[in-house]
């Protein structure tokens, strides 16, 4: 047997749009319009604005164009533009998930495909194969270890993302079998992204992404110019699962039924700008809104337990630590009936606090992902009355039967446009990338 990295370069190198069956076509391009959506509204909000001065400060060959800029400002290499981009994207904490892997599926990969198809003059169809190959790598390779990056203290985000950036910006540069297996090995030794942030509030996970995304750029331009890489990177004894979770995993873990299953249509569109590990107790606590609550008890996953109910969550130290915090987006919820980005702008209310503090959790093992748990809270009201408010999974997935509505709700509130929306939605249609990159400065 090859190794896996190998059998997903011959299968990334092959792909054709004729390939992919017209479902999966459908959901990357709703991911390309999410994605651009969030990063558009990061920028309005200046939410990335060191990763944009930092892009902009290191500048390079002026080849791509960071997102929501003033027109003729935001042009620098494609390695920056990509970073930018990629913590863009994510910087409202607003951008998808794929539950399985419980990774931010699009951030570290469309920022790639983008820069790579504007650099090099590509179309809207090659932009989207690009996206179709890293989404569908980075789902798998996280899913190969369900919430294994996670227990260690290290972002599967940045960990998977950065394989999956250098297998699309490989693609998209048409680069060799050997060199795309070469790129794979030089990205893995990236392959990063600390939890940390998680005890003291700061926001190194907005950068993760980028990292990713950056990361992946120069393992493509490494590997071009003749640098090697492990191909042994997934399955080795030091690769990517061997030396951060120090376990081996099988290449089935990752290939099984490539081309046949696909695993991005899995992937969940945020309706809130929060950590998707609490998504299912703020859609339950939407039910709640104008009772009188006087406590709360909040049934999680034990994966999700220590990252969004920690001792402390209860009173956020930062608007971002707020966003993994489920005590106070509940109370949040529950007082305000929805949580948006304006909701993270204020994290000192008050009421918000002192219901947070009466706000207790209750450790269930569901069985299955994390970030695909069902949300539960049982609450007494002020005068006694005991209530249950529950959802059999977030809202956003692929099950949604309204997900087309989602999408474009969310990318129209984002975007301010529908001419954007329609353009997004026509991408596999468009000769050239360069007038959605225009449309897109200062949206």
């Amino acid at each position: 047997m090859s190794p896996a990295a190998r059998d997903l370069a011959a299968w990334a190198l092959g792909l054709r749009l004729g390939d992919v069956p017209g479902d999966v076509r459908r959901a990357a391009t709703r991911h390309v319009l999410d994605a651009l959506g969030c990063a558009v509204a990061a920028a309005r909000s200046g939410a990335a604005d060191p990763a944009v001065r930092t892009a902009r400060a290191l500048g390079g060959t002026p080849e791509a164009t960071i997102l929501g800029q003033a027109p003729g400002t935001g042009r620098v290499s494609r390695a920056e533009a990509a970073f930018a981009n990629g913590v863009l994207t994510h910087a409202l904490d607003f951008d998808d998930t794929h539950a399985g892997g419980l990774v931010h599926a699009s951030a570290p990969v469309l920022p790639v495909a983008l820069a790579e198809a504007e650099a090099l003059g590509l179309g809207g169809a090659d932009l989207l194969l690009g996206v179709v190959a890293g989404l569908e790598t980075l789902c798998r390779l996280g899913a190969a270890a369900p919430h294994g990056f996670h227990a260690r203290g290290l972002h599967a985000t940045s960990v998977c993302g950065v394989v999956a950036a250098a297998l699309t910006s490989a693609r998209m540069r048409g680069l060799t079998l050997d060199q795309t297996t070469d790129a794979l090995g030089i990205a893995g030794s990236q392959a990063g992204g600390l939890l940390e942030f998680l005890n003291t509030g700061a926001s190194t996970k907005q950068l993760h992404p980028g990292f990713a995304a950056r990361g992946g750029v120069l393992a493509a331009t490494l590997a071009g110019f003749g640098a090697t890489g492990p191909d042994t990177v997934i399955e080795g004894r030091y690769g990517l699962y061997g030396a951060l979770l120090d376990r081996r995993i099988e290449p089935a873990a990752v290939l099984a039924g490539l081309g046949e299953r696909w695993e991005l249509t899995r992937i969940t569109v945020k309706p809130y700008p929060a950590c998707q590990l609490m998504h299912a107790q703020l859609d339950a606590a939407r039910g709640l809104h104008g009772a009188a609550v006087a406590s709360v008890t909040a049934e999680v996953h034990p994966d999700a337990a220590s990252i969004v109910c920690a001792e402390g969550k209860e009173r956020p130290r930062t608007a971002y630590d707020a966003k993994f915090s489920l005590p106070w987006s509940v109370a949040a919820m529950i007082i305000d009936g929805e949580v948006t980005a304006a909701t993270y702008a204020v994290i000192d209310r008050p009421e918000v606090l002192d219901l947070a503090s009466r706000i207790r959790t209750r450790v269930v093992d569901f069985g299955g992902a994390a970030a695909d748990q069902p949300g539960r809270l049982r609450a007494v009201t002020r005068d006694g009355e005991e209530l249950v408010a529950e959802v059999p999974r977030s809202g956003g997935g692929p099950d949604d039967p309204d997900i087309e509505g989602t999408v474009r709700g969310k990318a129209l509130a984002n975007l301010g446009s529908a001419e954007r929306v329609d353009l997004i939605l026509g991408l596999p249609d468009l000769a050239s990338v360069r007038p959605l990159l225009t449309a897109l400065e200062e949206a």
